[in-house]
C-alpha cells in the first residue's frame, strides 16, 4: 500500500481563476517510449460492457490510446500524421456507443482505455458480490444479487463553475506534463502524462472529465481564492544573478509548501493497487484509498514504469457520502459481513450499524423485518 510516486515531476507556480487553482507539473525528461492520445466518442451516454462481470451506463466523452515500444525507442502518439501543409484531412473519428471493457488491447503495442472509468469501476466493484456468508439479517436479494444495481453520481467538468475558463486562459509551461486541480483549495484531481506534446493535446479533455460532488459545490459556493505571490526583498539583490537565485528560492519554497501541505491528502496517504494490464516495461493499475471518514480520499488510475514511477495519472476525489459507503463495505467485508462483529469493531450497536447502512443507501440489503426491529430499538433507546 503506497502513494503515487511522482518522481521526475516538479511543481511549478500556481495560476488562479476565481475559485480554481491550477498547479502545473513539469518533467525535466519526458518519457519517450510511451505516448497517449485521445479518441473522441461524442456526447451520447455510453454502455460499458464488462463481460461476465456485467455492464454499466455512464457519460464517456473520450478514451485514451496508449502506444509504446518494447525496445525503449521513441514512440509517436497513435493517429500522428506527417503533412507538408495545413490542408491534410484530420484523423478519422469513430463515434462509439458500446465500449468493450474499460481497458482493451487493440494491437500488440496499443491499448485503448477509458480515463477515470478504470478507477470508478474499481470503486463500484468494491465488494460488489455482497455478503460472503448468508447471515439471517441479509435479504434474499442481497444474497442472490449483491450490490447490483449500484449507482454513483459525478459531474462533468463543464458543470464545474469556472473550470472551462480557467483551462482556456491557463498558461502551459515548457515541459509541462500534468497539473493538480484545486477548487476552493480542495484538491479535486491530479492529471499527468508521459510527454509535453501529449499534455498539450489532452489538456482540453479536462473539461470533459468527471468530478465529485464536493468539487461541484465548492466551485458554486466558495469565493475566489487568493493568489500566492512571491515577494523578493530588494535590499539584498545586487545583480541579475542574485535576482535569479532569489526567484529560484521562492519557487522551491512554493513547491515544498504545495507538496507537503496542499497535496498531502493525495501524496502522503497509502492506497491499495491492482494491476490491470502490462504495457511492455509499464503497468496500468488502479488504486483505492483506505476510506477514512471525514478525511480526503481519492481513487485513481496510473501507468507506472518498472521502478514504480508514475508516467500517467488521473484521480477522482470522493465525496463524504461515497467515502462512508466505501468504509462501511470494507468493514463488513473485514468481518465476513457479520453485523454484530462489524458493529463491535466500529464501536456502535448492531441497530446503529443497520441504520447507517440504510442511510448510506444499502437498506435494501437487509430484511425488512430486521430494519423495522433496528428502528424500534433506536426509538426505545432514544426514549
Amino acid at each position: 500500500m503506497t502513494a503515487p510516486d511522482l518522481t521526475g515531476l516538479r511543481t511549478r507556480p500556481a495560476q488562479v481563476w476565481g475559485a480554481v487553482r491550477l498547479v502545473p507539473l513539469v518533467r525535466d525528461e519526458p518519457v519517450g517510449d510511451l505516448r497517449l492520445s485521445a479518441r473522441t466518442y461524442g456526447d451520447a451516454a455510453g454502455l460499458v460492457d464488462l463481460g461476465p462481470d456485467g455492464a454499466y451506463f455512464s457519460y464517456v466523452p473520450h478514451g485514451f490510446v496508449a502506444t509504446w515500444t518494447r525496445d525503449g525507442s521513441p514512440a509517436a502518439a497513435y493517429g500522428t500524421r506527417l503533412s507538408a501543409g495545413h490542408d491534410c484531412a484530420p484523423a478519422e473519428v469513430m463515434p462509439l456507443r458500446i465500449h468493450r471493457r474499460t481497458a482493451r488491447r487493440e494491437a500488440r503495442e496499443r491499448l485503448r482505455f477509458l480515463p477515470l472509468h478504470l478507477a470508478l469501476e474499481g470503486y463500484l466493484a468494491l465488494h460488489f458480490g455482497g455478503p460472503a456468508v448468508a447471515w439471517e439479517e441479509w435479504s434474499q436479494r442481497a444474497v442472490r444479487r449483491g450490490l447490483s444495481p449500484r449507482a454513483e453520481q459525478a459531474y462533468a467538468g463543464a458543470r464545474v463553475s469556472g473550470l472551462a475558463d480557467a483551462l482556456r486562459v491557463f498558461e502551459i509551461h515548457p515541459g509541462q506534463c500534468g497539473l493538480l486541480l484545486y477548487v476552493a483549495d480542495a484538491l479535486a484531481a491530479a492529471f499527468a502524462v508521459p510527454h509535453p506534446d501529449d499534455y498539450r493535446a489532452l489538456h482540453p479533455t479536462l473539461v470533459e472529465d468527471l468530478y465529485g460532488e464536493l468539487v461541484h459545490h465548492y466551485a458554486v459556493l466558495m469565493p475566489p481564492v487568493p493568489d500566492f505571490r512571491a515577494r523578493v526583498p530588494d535590499a539584498r539583490i545586487r545583480d541579475l544573478a542574485g535576482l535569479r537565485a532569489a526567484a529560484a528560492e521562492q519557487e522551491a519554497a512554493w513547491a515544498e509548501f504545495h507538496d507537503k501541505t496542499m497535496a498531502a491528502g493525495l501524496l502522503a496517504e497509502s492506497y491499495t493497487w491492482r494491476t490491470v494490464h502490462r504495457l511492455g516495461r509499464f503497468s496500468l493499475s488502479r488504486f483505492l484509498p483506505g476510506f477514512r471518514p471525514r478525511r480526503e480520499n481519492h481513487i485513481g488510475e496510473a501507468i507506472t514504469d518498472e521502478a514504480g514511477r508514475v508516467v500517467y495519472l488521473k484521480t477522482f476525489r470522493l465525496s463524504e457520502s461515497q467515502v462512508r459507503r466505501g468504509h462501511l463495505l470494507s468493514r463488513l467485508a473485514d468481518h465476513d459481513w457479520h453485523l454484530a462483529r462489524t458493529a463491535a469493531a466500529l464501536g456502535v450497536t448492531e441497530a446503529q450499524l443497520g441504520l447507517r447502512l440504510e442511510n448510506a443507501g444499502f437498506g435494501h440489503l437487509l430484511r425488512q423485518d430486521v430494519l423495522d426491529r433496528y428502528r424500534r430499538q433506536e426509538r426505545l433507546g432514544a426514549g
